[in-house]
């Protein structure tokens, strides 16, 4: 039988491929790096200057839903313990540092789907901004060798 990784392989080292490039390495490498939180933390001390105590709410929603989303995501990591693809197969290059050790869920991606979910909600208006974001930030963790397609 085959295995999850081994299906995903072909798209993991394209996407990874293409990440070598400087342009493609720069974009997706930025990506990543907004959605470490940096993103996500200036969208909730924006909302309250822009649209006041709605704004508040929404963020304070946004800012209970990282807390809880990080608790799923170290207890998935600490529970499942999948190896990074770069780490486990010849040809995939990790292409920045990863926060840590193993690569199911990404968190990057759970958050960037999780709080887009909600600013679309109360803000339909950021859905073009928010969705494609969050498309960029799951893409750059394969193309960055940190995750399987799967992950995202």
């Amino acid at each position: 039988m085959t295995t999850l990784p081994a299906v995903e392989m072909p798209l993991c080292r394209a996407l990874n491929r293409w990440g070598a490039q400087r342009v493609v390495h720069g974009i997706f490498a930025a990506a990543s790096r907004l959605g470490d939180g940096v993103f996500w933390y200036a969208l909730m001390l924006a909302l309250p200057i822009v649209d006041g105590w709605r704004g508040a709410i929404v963020s304070t929603e946004l800012a209970a839903t990282g807390l809880v989303s990080l608790a799923i995501y170290r207890l998935l990591k600490r529970w499942i313990r999948r190896p990074r693809p770069y780490a486990s197969h010849n040809g995939i290059i990790a292409r920045i540092p990863p926060l840590d050790q193993f690569s199911f869920p990404s968190g990057h991606t759970l958050h960037a789907v999780a709080f887009s979910a909600i600013a679309c909600a109360w803000y339909p208006v950021l859905a073009p901004i928010l969705v494609p974001f969050s498309i960029l930030v799951a893409l750059s963790r394969v193309v960055l060798g940190l995750h399987y397609p799967s992950d995202v």
